[in-house]
C-alpha cells in the first residue's frame, strides 16, 4: 500500500507539473494570439487576453486529439517512459520557457517540450528510444509553419489590397477593425487546439506508463479539460514583453495587416492540427507578421529582430533537450 501511495503521489505531482507547463505555455504564447489585435489598438490588452483565453479554452470542441497522440506516442517510445523521463522533459521545457520569457524572446513552447522529451528519452535509453518519424515531422514544422504563415499572409495582403484599391483608407480601417475580432478568434482557436494538445499527450503517456494499460493510447476527457483550462488561465495573465516584440518590434501593423497575419496563421494551425503535426504557434504568427510587413516593402521589416527570433527557434530544441537530460540525471536519486 505504501508503494502504491507513493506512486500515486508521484503521478499527481507530475500531472501538476505538466499543467504548470501548460499554464506557462499560455503565458509565454499569449502574444501569439493577441499581439496583432493589441498593436493595431483594436482591443486593449486586458480585454484581448480575455478574448483569447475564451477561444483557447473552447478549442477542444473543434479539434480531435491528433497532436496529443503524436506528442504522447510519436516522439519517444511509450514503453521507455517513466516518471523520471516525464519529469526531466517538463523540467527542461519549463526552464527554457522561463529563460526566454524573461528575455522577451518569442521561442517555441512546443519545440521546447519536444526537445525535452527527446533529451530525456536519449538520457534514458539512447537513440533507440526516439520515434524518428514524429521528431522529423516536428522538425519540419520549424521550417514549414512560418513559411506557410508567411506565404498565406502575403497572398492575403495582396488580395485584400487589390479588392479595396478604390476604398478610402478610413473605410478600410473600420472594416478590418471589426474583422480582426474574427481573425483573432480563429487564431486563438488554432493556438488552443494545437498547443494544449501537447500537454495532453504528455499526461496521457504518463497515465499509460503508470497503468501499463494494454490496447490503444487514449486521452481521457478530464485531461483534455484540465489542459485547456490551464492554457486559458496562462493566456489571461499574458506575456507583455513578448507582445511588444511580436506586435511592434518586427513591423508596424494596420488593422488590415493584422487581419491578414492572423488569418494566414490560423489557416496554417488548423491544417497542422488536423494532420496531427505539433507546430509552433510562435513560429507561425511570426512568419505571418513578417509576410504582411514584406508585402508593404522589405525595409518595413526589422530583419535584425526577426533574425534573433529565428536563432532562438534553432536553439530551442537542443537547449531544452540538454536541460532535460541534465534534469534526468539529477533526478536519479529521487525518481525511478
Amino acid at each position: 500500500m505504501a508503494a502504491l501511495s507513493a506512486s500515486s503521489l508521484t503521478l499527481f505531482l507530475l500531472v501538476a507539473v505538466a499543467l504548470l507547463f501548460d499554464f506557462l505555455n499560455g503565458l509565454h504564447d499569449a502574444a501569439n494570439s493577441i499581439a496583432t489585435i493589441v498593436s493595431t489598438r483594436v482591443l486593449k490588452p486586458r480585454y484581448a487576453v480575455i478574448w483569447a483565453a475564451f477561444f483557447n479554452f473552447v478549442a477542444f470542441l473543434f479539434f480531435g486529439v491528433h497532436v496529443a497522440r503524436t506528442v504522447g506516442s510519436g516522439i519517444v517510445d511509450v514503453h521507455i517512459v517513466t516518471d523520471r523521463v516525464i519529469f526531466a522533459a517538463l523540467a527542461g521545457a519549463i526552464a527554457w520557457n522561463i529563460i526566454t520569457w524573461m528575455a522577451g524572446i518569442p521561442s517555441s513552447s512546443s519545440h521546447a517540450l519536444v526537445g525535452g522529451l527527446v533529451g530525456a528519452g536519449l538520457a534514458k535509453a539512447g537513440f533507440s528510444a526516439i520515434v524518428w518519424k514524429g521528431v522529423g515531422q516536428t522538425a519540419a514544422g520549424v521550417v514549414m509553419s512560418p513559411a506557410f504563415g508567411f506565404l498565406l499572409a502575403l497572398v492575403l495582403v495582396l488580395a485584400v489590397s487589390w479588392l479595396f484599391v478604390r476604398a478610402w483608407p478610413g473605410q478600410v480601417d473600420r472594416v478590418f477593425r471589426r474583422l480582426q475580432f474574427v481573425s483573432a478568434s480563429l487564431y486563438s482557436l488554432g493556438h488552443g487546439g494545437n498547443d494544449a494538445q501537447k500537454t495532453m499527450g504528455v499526461i496521457a503517456v504518463l497515465l499509460f506508463a503508470h497503468s501499463r494499460a494494454k490496447g490503444s493510447f487514449d486521452v481521457p476527457l478530464w485531461v483534455i479539460l484540465a489542459c485547456q483550462s490551464a492554457m486559458a488561465l496562462g493566456t489571461l495573465f499574458g506575456g507583455w514583453r513578448i507582445v511588444h516584440t511580436m506586435g511592434s518590434k518586427i513591423t508596424r501593423l494596420s488593422p488590415m495587416q493584422g487581419f491578414c497575419a492572423e488569418t494566414g496563421g490560423a489557416i496554417t494551425l488548423f491544417a497542422a492540427t488536423y494532420l496531427g503535426v505539433p507546430v509552433s504557434t510562435t513560429h507561425t504568427i511570426t512568419g505571418a507578421i513578417v509576410g504582411v510587413g514584406a508585402a508593404r516593402r522589405t525595409s518595413a521589416v526589422r530583419w535584425g529582430v526577426a533574425r534573433r527570433i529565428v536563432i532562438a527557434w534553432i536553439v530551442t530544441m537542443p537547449m531544452a533537450g540538454l536541460m532535460s537530460a541534465a534534469a534526468f540525471f539529477l533526478a536519479g536519486r529521487v525518481l525511478a
